[in-house]
C-alpha cells in the first residue's frame, strides 16, 4: 500500500475510508437480513443463510483489514472523509430498503444486490489503482478481496434470478446453496 500511497497519501486514505464506510454498512445489512431470514416463515430462506453468514464475515474482515490499513497509513479510520460520506450517502436508499423495508426475500436479495454491485466497483477501482502504480503487495490484496466480491455477487444475483423465474415464469427452482 505504501507504494501506492506515495502518489498521493491523502487521496488513498480518503478511497480506503470509502471503501471502509461501504464495508461497515455492508456488515449492517448482511446482519439485518441474516435476523430476518432466521424469523422468517420463508422455507427459502433457510437454504442461503449459511452462505449470507458466510459473506457476511468476508464483509467484517474487508472493514477490519480496511481499518488496519488506513491506520497504517498515518489516517484515522474513524474521520468520516469526503468520499467516505458519499458512500454514506449512497448507502443510505439501500439500507431504507433492507433495515426499513419489508421482510420479503425478493426485496432483501434485490437490496443486496444493488449493494454487491457497488462493492464490486469499488474494489475494482483499488485493483487498478494498485496495478498502475505498480504496488503489488496491494494488488494482492485488493485481488483477494474482489474475488469475494465477485462470489457474493454472483450468489445475490443467482438467488435474484431464481426468484424472479419462480414470479413471473411460474417454475420452481431450488434456491442456491453456493455460487
Amino acid at each position: 500500500m505504501r507504494k501506492l500511497a506515495e502518489h498521493d497519501k491523502t487521496k488513498v486514505i480518503d478511497l480506503l475510508s470509502e471503501r471502509l464506510a461501504f464495508e461497515r454498512s455492508s456488515v449492517k445489512l448482511y446482519d439485518a437480513i441474516i435476523e430476518k431470514l432466521e424469523t422468517s416463515n420463508d422455507d427459502r430462506a433457510f437454504t442461503i443463510l449459511d452462505e449470507l453468514r458466510l459473506q457476511r464475515d468476508h464483509e467484517q474482515e474487508h472493514e477490519e483489514w480496511l481499518a488496519q490499513e488506513i491506520r497504517a497509513l498515518g489516517g484515522d479510520p474513524r474521520v468520516t472523509t469526503e468520499l467516505a460520506e458519499l458512500a454514506l450517502r449512497e448507502s443510505k436508499g439501500i439500507e431504507d430498503v433492507i433495515l426499513d423495508g419489508d421482510d420479503q426475500l425478493p426485496h432483501l436479495l434485490h437490496g443486496l444486490l444493488a449493494a454487491e454491485l457497488n462493492d464490486n466497483a469499488g474494489w475494482d477501482l483499488l485493483l487498478a489503482l494498485a496495478e498502475e502504480a505498480g504496488d503489488r503487495e496491494a494488488k494482492r490484496q485488493f485481488k483477494k478481496r474482489l474475488h469475494e466480491e465477485q462470489e457474493h455477487l454472483a450468489f445475490v444475483h443467482l438467488a435474484v434470478r431464481r426468484l424472479a423465474f419462480r414470479s413471473v415464469l411460474g417454475e420452481e427452482v431450488a434456491m442456491p446453496t453456493t455460487a
